[in-house]
Parts: C-alpha cells; sequence; structure tokens
C-alpha cells in the first residue's frame, strides 16, 4: 500500500512530521518536505525543501508534481489563511491529511470520541469565542472541510500533545518554562486538582506513526481521528515520569498558589489553561485503531519515548 508513493509533508520538520516521515520511509514510500529548519536527509527517499509553505510556493512548486499523499502541519488562523491552500493541495493529491488538535473537544463526555462536543459548537465564553485560541480556528477549519469540500478526499487528525526533543511538555509548561520555574521555586508547582485529571499527552513516535497509517486508507476519506495512543495517563503520573526521568521535583499545591506562580495564566496561556489543561482528556482511540489496524503492541510508552527523546537532546543516540 505505501511502497513507492509520493507523500508531501508541509512544515514537516517539526515534532510530528519527523516521525510521519520515518514511519513513511519504514513502509517504502518517498518523502519531501517543505519546511523552515535545516534538516539533512541521510536517505535517497527523502528530500527537504527549505521555504516558507506560501500560496505562491506551493503553487509553483505543485505545477506538474501530484503527490499521493499530502500532509499539512500548519496552524491556520483563519478559514480565509487556508481555503486557497486547500484547493491547491486537493488538486494535487489523491489523500489529504489536515492537522487539527484534541483542543477542539469541550470537557463534556468521557471518554472522548470523535463526535464528543467542541468549544466551538458548546462554549457560552464570549469573550473566548471571539479570539484566534487555538482550538477555535481548528474547529472552523474542519467546519470548512464538512460544509464546502465533502466528498473530497481530506481526513481530519486530532492529535492530543505530542512531546519529543523539540518539546517538553508538563501541564501547562514547555520546554524552557518548565526550567525557569524550577529555577525560581526550586521546584516546579503544580494544582493538586490536576493530579486526578487524564493528560492528552503522547510520544511524537506515536503520534506520528499513527498519523502515517490512515494515509492511503479509503475508509478515512471524510472522517476525523484522534490521535491518541491511548494511555491515559494522568497529569500526576506524567509528572511522576518527568521528575523522575529530568531530575527535578514537584511542589504540589493549591490553584491560588499555582496560578500566582505562573503569570502567564493571566494572559498568553489562559485559555489554553481554562479551556484545555483544567479539563479530563480521557480518551476512546478505538475509531484510529480500526482505521489503522495498529495496536497497543505498536506503540512505545510515554515514559520509554521520553528516555528516547532525552538522550537525543543529550546526543547520546
Amino acid at each position: 500500500m505505501y511502497r513507492d508513493k509520493r507523500v508531501l509533508l508541509i512544515a514537516g520538520g517539526g515534532t510530528l512530521g519527523t516521525y510521519v516521515a520515518r514511519e513513511l520511509l519504514s513502509r517504502g514510500a518517498f518523502v519531501d518536505v517543505i519546511c523552515l529548519e535545516d534538516c539533512v536527509s541521510r536517505d535517497e527517499r527523502l528530500r527537504y525543501y527549505k521555504h516558507l509553505a506560501t500560496v505562491e510556493f506551493l503553487r509553483e512548486f505543485l505545477a506538474g508534481n501530484r503527490y499521493d499523499g499530502i500532509v499539512n502541519f500548519i496552524h491556520y488562523k483563519r478559514v480565509e489563511d487556508y481555503a486557497p491552500v486547500h484547493r491547491l493541495l486537493i488538486e494535487n493529491t489523491a489523500h489529504l491529511i489536515f492537522l487539527s488538535s484534541y483542543r477542539v473537544y469541550a470537557d463534556a463526555q468521557h471518554p472522548i470520541t470523535e463526535t464528543a462536543p467542541r468549544l466551538l459548537d458548546v462554549s457560552k465564553d464570549i469573550e473566548f469565542l471571539k479570539t484566534e485560541d487555538y482550538a477555535l480556528p481548528k474547529a472552523r477549519c474542519e467546519d470548512f472541510l464538512r460544509r464546502e469540500h465533502a466528498g473530497e478526499p481530506w481526513t481530519i487528525v486530532r492529535p492530543v500533545i505530542s512531546f519529543s526533543q523539540r518539546r517538553f511538555d508538563v501541564f501547562v509548561y514547555s520546554n524552557n518554562d518548565i526550567w525557569t520555574q524550577i529555577e525560581a521555586y526550586g521546584k516546579l508547582p503544580l494544582p493538586t486538582f490536576a493530579k486526578e485529571l487524564t493528560a492528552g499527552i503522547d510520544w511524537a513516535g506515536n503520534s506520528g506513526k499513527i498519523i502515517a497509517n490512515l494515509l492511503f486508507k479509503k475508509e478515512a476519506l471524510g472522517e476525523a481521528y484522534t490521535v491518541s495512543s491511548g494511555q491515559n495517563l494522568t497529569w500526576g503520573e506524567v509528572a511522576s515520569i518527568y521528575s523522575r526521568l529530568m531530575g527535578f521535583d514537584v511542589e504540589w499545591c493549591d490553584e491560588a498558589r499555582f496560578v500566582k506562580s505562573y503569570p502567564c495564566l493571566e494572559n498568553k496561556k489562559k485559555w489554553l489553561y481554562l479551556y484545555d489543561r483544567k479539563y479530563d482528556r480521557l480518551i476512546d482511540n478505538s475509531k484510529v485503531l480500526a482505521a489503522t489496524g495498529l495496536g497497543a503492541d505498536d506503540f512505545l510508552s510515554v515514559a520509554d519515548g521520553l528516555k528516547i527523546e532525552l538522550e537525543k537532546k543529550a546526543g547520546t543516540v
């Protein structure tokens, strides 16, 4: 199914794209990647093109250059920005994968399935709905596909947080924020209530494998899938793994103390905190497993994935 297929990854040089490419190459596909990273290929079937994937560039790049599959990792803040790109891509592939996010889901159904209510549909927070917060443009682009492009060969994927050496996440913290907080407080402050919340997080290697295995599946056309290996760890369990492998201590504290310790929650990360990290993200991944044919044995644990990424970052692998 994959051998000698040609796949284009747009903005595919980062966390998820790296593992999607790896899985496709292992299955015999040829992979082209448009990205801004300085990537070097050591495989004749993998080619990198360093460029911003504007409409103008894509129009020239795709002229007479059709792909069996395209995965688009770019985040579009407005449907108007995505619409012209979609037309170019769908005309030049037999299967387009659009990257949405698990953050589109509200906190209204547990476990979460692909038909669970979305924030865009059920939120009553007028201030939030007026924003371009990540979850909202993702949902609006989903609606654009279903409303104006039904019947075309696209698939929506909604990955959970996917960590790699490029991005480590613990609750609301990412990368340097983790160490900045530890330096300031001696430990990593986390709210006690989060201990029992299911964390929407997975190793990027698992997420990339799932996305790659959705390509060329007829039953996936016109469908949406939550991308998760289904380990469903709590933030307490995730924090324990991170603290053990990264060598820091956690301070479990009340919410007032936590919010005071991290001013970003009042501005830059306000909506992320209120409309994602405070939610329970228990995922039912049965739909995506059925479509891909993957099972629990095909995935690494969050702990083993984190070990791999820490070793990469340290330059030992």
